[in-house]
């Protein structure tokens, strides 16, 4: 098994680069190029909701990522490394790989609002020349420079650049803060400060989904994970810090932008900021060369990182690309090649060129894996396991309200892309699940809150018993055996029991007293029945009961809880037509089971195959008016195991020749009345000729059935019961039953 291991060793750097990184991707590209447009279109209040419904996504999810990353060491892989050392390796590498594409996305996007900021010159050239050039001729080289930066200098000089673009950045606010209120060249008949009263709520999602990856920024600085020197602190200080400082400057920007310049100004001029900035037309496209160039330089360093990271822990479905894009450079495993991967990803994107629809995509990938984040965070606070021990603490109604909202917000951006997105999730998962089938899966990651959420159900069911005993009867069926791998025809009927509406514990009997070498019988046991139902779609639970003696197991059995939560209330016994000795066992017994008010099932298997395209017969009898409405309800609820689908219930009752209208009659109204899918053709009234058994009548009818119900009376102990059910020898299968009290079909 590919056990989760060490990354790399880190570098040494502390707090400020995850501040830093985080800080100049979130004042980015989105603060400079779109929130004038958006607060032009949805106002100022519209534009104010955008960043508080981004907040209420990402600051659930930074705090989630402060929790995690002081829960246990954060090495090389950020996010990924969280949420695969969480979820396991199949879950982590799929969201990994997503994560990695938004990540290297991103190096374009910010590639491409870099380019802006040399808008003016590309005016200039088409003006002086007439011709207009793409945009590309800067984008293009700008991505293979920063590339070639990384690559030979590694994650130190990216720390450098990163400290002078955060001045910049910072000088270009202050002047922008310092200017005032515009003259409209687009519409003179407006007057700055008019983005107060309106709030246009249909393009809200749209321009929601194009300003999101303005709030994403708040984990750049987590993908350094492996280069520093304490992530349990710099991760939660770096992250929650920087996404605050993003919150109060996006409110101060459109508060600014919003009294400086007019709605038809803020809409036409996407570099509005230019004019109302102290020396705007220098210093705005400098701070937005500065601002994107800088996040684009914050993504190359961390999507290489991922990358990385998913292919050290050998994730990727071929194996020489795991061993490919984990080779490091140097002491500090720089990832060479999969910087050298990701510029390829992200030239390929700057050539596509459109700002709005590489955010776009970017928005949807980078919310699921925010909704993954705060779901994690959600799971470890419900689910309570021991080892979660975070030294800071989110709140978990915070956590699960940013994965609903990254979900509804998906949804909200547009439903198609979501769904596209899920499919592709989904087959990746696939793909790592075909190629690494031995990693931690989707059935594990929910184990925890499932243990709880069963805690809690059982404890609730425990307290409300007194009302659910009025409520209708199903069963809860124990049945206990030594015979689990001679003959398996009673584990068949307590997977039909247990299938739809009911409930079945099965017991492998071990016969012996409780030690280490009975115990580890026991265990394997226990796996190999398990192993066996798992194809079978078994709503069974199995279990082992080591006693000295087979009254001792029941008694024992009877006395255990029942994992539904409600009561056991029925026993099943079973034993071979061949061996009817093994009935002595039984019958000794059925006193001590009906002292706990169990209703009582004998299952006699007969040396034929199971013929469950046969039908169910129920035989009834005038002494069995307590058993008769537990033996129609128990055909009922077999017939619902799909195993049955071809078969029907027919019913055969005794009766005297001048009773047998009022039989039927009452049968009948007793089928409507519980609304059973029994037809009225399928119910028979059988009259016993002079000299005739009822044994025999039951071998006439029900010799090929595929299962036969026949009632047995309470005083069967008392009552020669050996000579009682040895006479169906010559039908299949039988299930005696025997019901503690009648049983009302509503």
């Amino acid at each position: 098994m590919n056990q989760p291991k060490p990354l790399k060793p880190n570098s040494g750097l502390g707090t400020a680069p995850v501040y830093f990184t985080a800080i100049s991707t979130i004042l980015g590209a989105i603060l400079f190029l779109r929130f004038g447009f958006a607060t032009g279109t949805l106002g100022f209040w519209g534009t104010i909701g955008i960043i508080i419904l981004g907040h209420l996504i990402t600051i659930p999810t930074a705090l989630a990522i402060s929790e995690i990353a002081t829960n246990k060491r954060v090495e090389g892989g950020g996010e990924y490394f969280i949420i695969s050392r969480s979820f396991g390796l199949k879950i982590g590498s799929t969201i990994g790989i997503t994560l990695y594409f938004s990540q290297a996305i991103s190096i374009a996007f910010y590639i491409i609002a870099f380019t802006e900021a040399f808008a003016p010159f590309f005016d200039w050239f088409h003006t002086q020349y007439g011709y207009e050039l793409p945009r590309q001729v800067i984008s293009v080289p700008a991505v293979i420079t920063l590339a070639l930066v990384i690559l030979y200098k590694g994650v130190n000089s990216g720390m450098k650049i990163l400290y002078i673009v955060n001045i910049l950045l910072l000088v270009a606010l202050g002047l922008f803060f310092m200017g005032g209120p515009i003259e409209s060249v687009s519409d003179p008949t407006q007057l700055p400060g008019n983005n107060f009263g309106f709030f246009n709520n249909d393009k809200f999602f749209i321009l929601f989904a194009i300003c999101f990856p303005a709030f994403t920024g708040m984990t750049a600085g987590v993908g350094l994970s492996g280069d520093l020197k304490n992530p349990g602190k710099s991760i939660p200080l770096g992250t929650m810090g920087g996404t605050l400082t993003g919150l109060i400057v996006y409110i101060l920007v459109v508060w600014k932008l919003s009294v400086s310049a007019s709605q038809a100004d803020l809409i036409s001029d996407q570099l509005i900021m230019s004019r109302i900035a102290l020396a705007g037309p220098i210093i705005i496209p400098i701070g937005l060369a500065a601002c994107t160039f800088s996040s684009a330089l914050g993504s190359i360093l961390v999507a290489p990182r991922t990358l990385q990271a998913v292919a050290m822990d050998k994730s990727l479905p071929i194996g020489r690309i795991n061993t490919f894009l984990a080779k490091g450079k140097g002491e500090t495993k720089e990832p060479f090649n999969a910087t050298v991967v990701s510029s390829i990803i992200a030239v390929f994107f700057v050539l596509m060129g459109s700002i709005d629809l590489v955010a776009e995509i970017i928005s949807m990938f980078f919310l699921f894996t925010y909704g993954s984040l705060c779901l994690i965070s959600f799971l470890n606070h419900f689910g309570s396991p021991p080892s979660y021990r975070p030294r800071f603490k989110s709140k978990w109604f915070l956590s699960l309200g940013g994965f609903l909202l990254s979900v509804w917000v998906m949804f909200m951006i547009s439903p198609l892309y979501t769904i596209l997105a899920t499919i592709l999730i989904v087959v990746i998962y696939l793909l790592i699940e075909h190629y690494n089938k031995d990693q931690k899966g989707v059935v594990d990651i929910f184990r925890g809150a499932l243990f709880q959420l069963s805690r809690h159900l059982r404890v609730f069911m425990q307290k409300s018993q007194s009302t659910i005993e009025n409520e209708e009867w199903r069963p809860s069926a124990i049945c206990i055996s030594p015979n689990s791998f001679e003959r398996d025809k009673v584990l068949e009927l307590m997977k039909w029991i247990s299938h739809q509406h009911g409930f079945g514990t099965y017991f492998h009997f071990i016969e012996g007293y409780y030690g280490k070498q009975t115990f580890h019988e026991a265990q394997e046991v226990c796996r190999q029945l398990i192993d066996l139902q798992k194809g079978d779609k078994s709503a069974l639970y199995i279990d082992t009961m080591i006693s000295p003696s087979y009254t001792s197991a029941i008694a024992q059995v009877i006395q255990a809880p029942s994992i539904s939560g409600m009561e056991n209330n029925m026993v099943v016994f079973e034993y071979d037509k061949q061996h009817p000795e093994e009935l002595l066992r039984i019958v000794d017994n059925i006193n001590l089971v009906k002292a706990g008010d169990y209703d009582i099932c004998i299952f006699a298997g007969s040396s034929y195959p199971i013929r469950n395209r046969n039908d169910i017969h129920v035989w009834l009898r005038p002494a069995d008016e307590k058993n008769t409405n537990l033996m129609i309800l128990l055909g009922y609820i077999i017939m619902a195991h799909p195993d049955w689908k071809k078969s029907q219930i027919k019913i055969f009752a005794f009766s005297t020749t001048d009773e047998s209208e009022s039989v039927k009659r009452n049968l009948e109204e007793r089928i409507a009345v519980g609304r059973l899918p029994i037809t009225l053709t399928n119910i028979e009234i059988v009259v016993l000729a002079e000299g005739r058994f009822f044994s025999d009548a039951v071998t006439q009818y029900s010799k090929h059935a595929g299962l036969t119900i026949i009632g047995f009376p309470d005083e069967i102990s008392k009552n020669e019961p050996m000579e009682f059910f040895t006479k169906f020898d010559s039908v299949g299968d039988v299930l005696f039953i025997n019901s503690s009290q009648h049983k009302e079909i509503n």
